[in-house]
C-alpha cells in the first residue's frame, strides 16, 4: 500500500513508523500531538506550508 494525502498523520505513523524521520525533516513535529489523529497529510501540509506532492514523494520513497 502507498501513503496517500487522505491518510491521517496518526494512521501513517502507526502503519509506517519509519516515516517519522521524514515527517520531522519537513518540520512536522505533529507526529505525537493529538491533532495528528484527525488531521490528514494534505491538511497538515497546508498548515505547515508544504507541497503535499513533495511530501508524499518523500514518504513513499
Amino acid at each position: 500500500m502507498e501513503i496517500s494525502k487522505d491518510m491521517t498523520i496518526g494512521e501513517i505513523v502507526r502503519q509506517y513508523p519509519e516515516t517519522i524521520e521524514v515527517l520531522m525533516s519537513f518540520g512536522m513535529g505533529c507526529v505525537g500531538c493529538p491533532a495528528s489523529q484527525m488531521e490528514t497529510l494534505e491538511e497538515a501540509a497546508m498548515v505547515h506550508g508544504f507541497d503535499v506532492e513533495e511530501l508524499l514523494n518523500a514518504l513513499n520513497a
